[in-house]
């Protein structure tokens, strides 16, 4: 079984967010969901983002790397969103990554670097978000694809960007039981 860390969008580590990790830890795996916000929650992503910028992106990323350096090296990382930034971030530079999980975002690999050999990676967006792709990430992320050995993009129909989770109001409950699917499937080869 996997070792996963998930991390959370710009609305905090939510109800919804600890509702999906449950489903992975239902399935066996171990996952670790750190609290970038201080047990902090937003109502929009306006409110989140808005924090973030207070915060700084730097102390975002900075709290995700520190979130991680008492676990072991061989882990699966994955986040919402925002929470794409430190996953990325470690699946790219912290050695013994087993794979990584993009949901709703992406960023040029050229951030961290390149895409480390034989790290698998699959990223997951709606294919109308305004976010993933009316802002650019799904280049980001169809260039990614093309640079790993095992890349994979998903694309749901739909425009919500936090489709996933369960405690909002863009909730799609079908994209995120296919979501949840390729998301186990994944795991189980790690």
């Amino acid at each position: 079984m996997a070792e996963v860390v998930l991390f959370h969008h710009a609305q905090g580590l939510t109800p919804g967010v600890v509702a999906f990790a449950e489903e992975i830890r239902r399935a066996g795996h171990t996952v670790h969901t750190p609290d970038l916000f201080d047990g902090r929650t937003f109502d929009t992503l306006e409110q989140g983002m808005a924090h973030v910028e207070t915060l700084g992106f730097s102390e975002v990323l900075d709290r995700g790397v520190r979130a991680v350096q008492d676990l072991p090296d061989q882990l699966v990382y994955a986040g919402f969103s925002l929470g794409v930034v430190p996953a990325q971030c470690l699946a790219q530079t912290r050695a013994g990554a087993r794979g990584a999980l993009l949901m709703y975002s992406c960023v040029p690999t050229s951030e961290f670097g390149s895409w480390p050999v034989g790290v698998p990676v699959q990223i997951h967006g709606m294919d109308a978000d305004p976010i993933f792709v009316g802002e650019g990430d799904i280049e980001a992320a169809r260039a990614l694809v093309e640079e790993a050995e095992d890349g994979r993009l998903f694309l749901y129909p739909g425009d919500q960007h936090y489709f996933a989770d369960s405690s909002l109001p863009s909730y799609d409950p079908d994209a995120t039981a296919l979501l949840l699917q390729r998301v186990l499937g994944f795991l189980g080869e790690r």
